[in-house]
């Protein structure tokens, strides 16, 4: 072996140690050696047998030798599926990142239960060690402790992990209460088209935050002695500008009103979050929120985000394009009520149990059973619209299935000037996607689908269609470079095939 190979091991297994939650002390014990030989293999500094790579494959439950290889993943999907059973829906993946920036704001430990254990979360605890934090996985459910350091350093923060989420933007509200002056790198993430960080500075200014763009960097300075002296309007009804408003808020120990204010479900999880901090907030839930903060934060917390309405959206889409009966559990009913309204409009069958809260206690939660459905287009368009509205993230998934519904959809993308042009990859899968403009698609149905080969488009929700459209389509379809489906979704192929689907994880050679 030479030493780039020995160090790329390394670097594969400590990620994966990490993953595990498991110090380098733990996962030597595991293999009965000494925390230094692991400290070692992890430096690249330590020659290895494949009997000590099978070992810690097996204690980490990761294939090293399959895993070895730089190339992206890729998924092969034998097509044609009835999927049957039950599956529950995993934590909200946005609430889960948003509570990631907010313990920021707590100089206590913090402690996330069921956090989806997906790329996004990934990057955000690499940030999060890089400048200090200790940040641990606790048992089999995803539970997360956050433990800050006494001071911040953010000369040693991860650039690369930053520059892949663009949920870094989010680090501003909470650091301007740490830092007087800071760097993030530039956002990365979904390739949506421009997205302009104008409105969070409308939201953040008023607390004192001035951001300058540098070389692939926002410079941050604060005026600690400016406070909001009127309601704050935010000019975009935007869920991380809301969420940025609020983390500032949190911590500015008088009252701030914030107007405009997005209620979608990943804010009202950080509004419930924040009252467990001590913050004083009226309103969750509303377009209005009045704030009371509190100028220092240190409590130990414990939080259970709810469920994601987008993931079970998902799962329903793929129970209609494949004509499953299925059981969805524990889906958000107060996010997708919109959405099964306008389903049932097109013909769609299923069952629904009694409303039970979710583990925060405030989010009510239904089971959702469906039922093979001959769907027709809709009367008028599908847009989304601001909470309680369709969701924005949802709108791709009626792409697919107005594929499969009789006659002509049109669907309206107003937000992002790119992902409906994404939604034509669908024609190389047999359906009849037009595009009228960067906004609009006319989706004509029902479609007979076919397998092809696809490489995997840079937003995820478009992506995620394209799997669930191979999951109907006849013969095997190949999904190259998953990896933007991985930052938004936990084991997705693993748990479709435990419904059923046939689904292969794989990497080049």
């Amino acid at each position: 072996m030479t030493d780039d190979y020995l160090t790329r091991i390394g670097n594969l297994i400590r990620d994966a140690r990490k993953h595990r939650g498991l110090t380098q002390a733990e996962l030597a014990q595991l293999l009965k050696t000494s925390q230094s030989a692991v400290n070692r293999i992890e430096q690249g500094q330590q020659n290895l047998s494949l009997e000590m790579l099978a070992r810690v494959g097996a204690a980490l439950d990761s294939e090293f030798v399959a895993l070895g290889t730089s190339g992206p993943s890729h998924l092969r999907v034998v097509g044609e599926t009835l999927l049957s059973g039950a599956i529950d829906v995993k934590s909200s993946k946005n609430a889960g990142v948003a509570l990631l920036c907010a313990a920021l704001l707590n100089e206590g430990r913090t402690t996330l239960r069921k956090v989806a254990r997906i790329e996004e979360v990934n990057r955000l605890l690499e940030v999060l060690e890089s400048i200090g934090f200790k940040t641990t996985w606790i048992g089999d459910e995803g539970d997360l402790e956050l433990v800050p350091p006494a001071t911040l350093d953010l000369s040693g923060i991860d650039e690369e992990a930053a520059r892949r989420t663009r949920s870094i933007i989010m680090f501003l509200g909470p650091l301007m209460h740490r830092e007087q002056s800071f760097d993030l790198p530039y956002a990365g993430g979904c390739d949506l088209g421009t997205r302009t960080v104008e409105p969070h500075m409308t939201a953040l200014r008023p607390f004192g935050l001035e951001v300058k763009a540098t070389e692939g960097s926002y410079h941050a300075i604060v005026d600690p002695s400016v406070a909001p002296t009127r309601p704050i309007v935010l000019t975009e009804r935007g869920d991380t500008v809301t969420e940025n408003a609020l983390l500032a808020a949190a911590r500015h120990e008088g009252t701030t009103i914030i107007r405009n204010a997005s209620p979608n479900y990943m804010v009202q999880d950080l509004c419930f979050f924040l009252e467990k901090l001590g913050v004083e907030i009226e309103g969750i839930g509303t377009t209005t929120l009045r704030v009371t903060g509190r100028s220092r934060i240190d409590v130990d917390v414990e939080y259970a985000p709810s469920e994601d309405p987008i993931e079970a959206m998902s799962l329903i889409t793929a129970a209609i394009v494949t004509e499953s009966n299925i059981t969805v559990r524990r889906v958000p009913i107060e996010f997708m009520e919109i959405e099964l309204a306008l389903l049932e409009e097109m013909g769609f069958a299923y069952d629904r149990s009694d409303e039970y809260l979710a583990e925060n206690g405030e989010t009510r939660l239904v089971d959702i059973t469906t039922y093979p459905s001959v769907l027709h287009a809709p009367i008028d368009k599908i847009h989304p619209m601001p909470f309680p509205g369709l969701n924005i993230d949802n709108l791709p998934f009626f792409a697919v299935i107005a594929a499969t519904a009789s006659g002509t959809t049109l669907l309206h993308d107003w937000v992002y000037e790119n992902r409906a042009i994404y939604l034509t990859e669908l024609n190389k899968l047999g359906a009849n996607v037009k595009l009228l403009d960067p906004h609009r698609v006319l989706i004509e149905g029902p479609t007979r689908w076919r397998a092809t080969e696809l490489v995997c488009p840079p937003a995820l929700r478009p992506a995620v269609v394209i799997l669930i459209a191979m999951l109907a389509a006849k013969g095997t379809s190949v999904l190259r470079s998953v990896y933007v489906i991985n930052r938004g979704y936990e084991d997705l192929a693993t748990r479709l095939n435990a419904l059923g689907a046939d689904i292969e994880t794989f990497r080049d050679i």
